[in-house]
């Protein structure tokens, strides 16, 4: 059984709880950038990671679209923790902002379609910028991510399928594919313009499911991690991101749209 599943062998990433495997636990607020999107339950467990993302402006994270997830309960009383390394905490360093608009990506449906995965949301009062929490930089517009070059991905939760959610923020180098080999994999589901990916062939990577947690190159938020195989380290399927760079004039124009609203 697959998780958050549309296809037979392919599972959005951010389905049931992040995860990163293959790698280690980041130094301490080494990614102030980072943010947990979290939901409310009515379990002792007071709110529980479902998302990751990356904190572009102080007042706008960028996720993936498929994190608004209609079936999971509570999901529009999202809110986004900065500044966290342990997500099982009340850390000094943590802001718990509201999330005021979920704006996705018009084209993004999420049925049997895995490309315009990407979406702003606006937060309810601007994040107070310190060593805990800072803002990423965002691609050149015509930025590209060569092949072979090596990354960074990070979230909290799951290193293995179907292990338990780890709470403190991991990270894990991974390797970026040539567009091509991508495109033989995924065949229709990856677009060789929107997407970007890299080798799982290497036991490296996200699994279930981190989703909208940044692909760092080079200092930069290149990708969004997408999707993955269900098996997260299967290596003839690679791990998909959404290129940011394709998106930044629909990013530009839904921000400039919102600071024009009273």
């Amino acid at each position: 059984m697959l998780v958050f599943l549309l296809l037979s062998n392919l599972s959005f990433s951010g389905a049931v709880q992040s995860g990163i495997f293959g790698g280690h636990e980041a130094e301490p607020h080494s990614r102030p950038y980072m943010a947990s999107l979290q939901i409310p339950t009515h379990s002792t467990q007071p709110r529980y990671h479902t998302c990751g993302g990356v904190l572009i402006r102080q007042d706008y994270v960028l996720t993936a679209a498929h994190c608004l997830n209609e079936s999971i309960p509570n999901v529009r009383a999202m809110e986004v923790v900065l500044g966290a390394h342990n997500i099982n905490q009340k850390e000094a360093s943590q802001q718990r902002i509201k999330v005021k608009k979920f704006l996705r990506h018009p084209l993004f449906t999420g049925l049997n379609q895995y490309d315009y995965d990407i979406m702003l949301l606006k937060l309810k009062t601007k994040a107070k910028l310190n060593k805990f929490v800072r803002v990423m930089e965002l691609p050149k517009k015509d930025g590209s991510v060569p092949a072979e070059m090596w990354c960074w991905v990070a979230g909290w939760g799951r290193r293995a399928p179907g292990s338990q959610a780890e709470h403190l923020l991991q990270e894990v180098q991974v390797q970026i594919m040539n567009i091509e080999a991508c495109k033989a994999s995924w065949q229709t589901y990856f677009n060789t313009t929107h997407m970007t990916c890299s080798s799982s062939s290497q036991g490296k990577g996200f699994c279930q499911g981190d989703s909208g947690g940044p692909l760092v190159c080079n200092c930069e938020a290149q990708g969004i991690a997408a999707y993955t195989a269900e098996a997260c380290t299967d290596p003839i399927y690679p791990q998909v991101y959404t290129r940011i760079s394709a998106f930044l004039p629909w990013m530009k124009k839904v921000m400039k749209g919102q600071d024009s609203e009273p």
